[in-house]
Formats: structure tokens, sequence, C-alpha cells
């Protein structure tokens, strides 16, 4: 994949994250650090569910049930380990291999997994 490949990728995957629900936000949010500069975040119910890095468009990392983690490993080439995220629940794809139906899934269920948590917190309240 070229470097207007991974512009063209960025944004079509980032109008995908958006599209997902009006909740969503997204922030450069680690811009006082070096490494973290270009790290775009997007968040639903104030809580990050993906993010990449804009200068590297490599891996994505999307939260995920644990019980799925070593399944979506061994059956897909294209995941690994989260960039700085616990591989507990959180799983890295690299977005130039992925298919992407498979990665709008995942997407989508990371989306869904963060709002579900957030959103029956907020009622506790």
């Amino acid at each position: 994949m070229n470097i207007e490949d991974d512009g063209e990728h960025q944004s079509s995957y980032r109008e995908y994250c958006l599209s997902l629900g009006n909740d969503i936000e997204e922030k450069l949010p680690f811009q006082k650090f070096k490494s973290g500069e270009g790290v775009l975040v997007f968040y639903v119910s104030g809580h990050m569910f993906s993010f990449f890095d804009c200068n590297d468009f490599s891996v994505i990392s999307l939260k995920c049930q644990p019980e799925r983690i070593e399944d979506l490993k061994a059956q897909y080439e294209c995941i690994g380990n989260p960039y700085n995220e616990s591989p507990k629940h959180w799983i890295g794809i690299n977005p130039a291999t992925a298919p992407d139906e498979l990665l709008k899934e995942l997407t989508r269920n990371s989306y869904e997994i963060v709002k579900a948590k957030y959103r029956k917190v907020r009622k506790n309240v």
C-alpha cells in the first residue's frame, strides 16, 4: 500500500467510524507526546473504541471480547496485538491486509462494547 492509499484508507475508515452513531467524537488527545502526537482516537460516551496513528496506518486498535481474541488471531493473519493497550481486551488489526467486512464488523463490535458498558454506568449514576 502506498502513502496515497494510506490517506484514502484512513479517510474512509474515519468516515466509517463517524457513521456508527451521532454520539461519536474524534480527537488527537496525545499531542503532548512525540510518539502519540498523530494518534486519532474515536470515542463513544467519552471512552475510546478505536484509534490509530495517522503517520503509520498499519495498526488500528479496537476493543474486543476477551473470549474472541485468540480465535480471531488464529483465524486471521491481519489480527495481532493492539498498539499500547492491554491485549486482554484489545486487538490490533492491519487495515492494509484485513478484509473490509472484517474491519467494519470488528470496529462496530468495539463501538457496541464500549457504548453498552458506559450506557449502563450512566444509568446507574
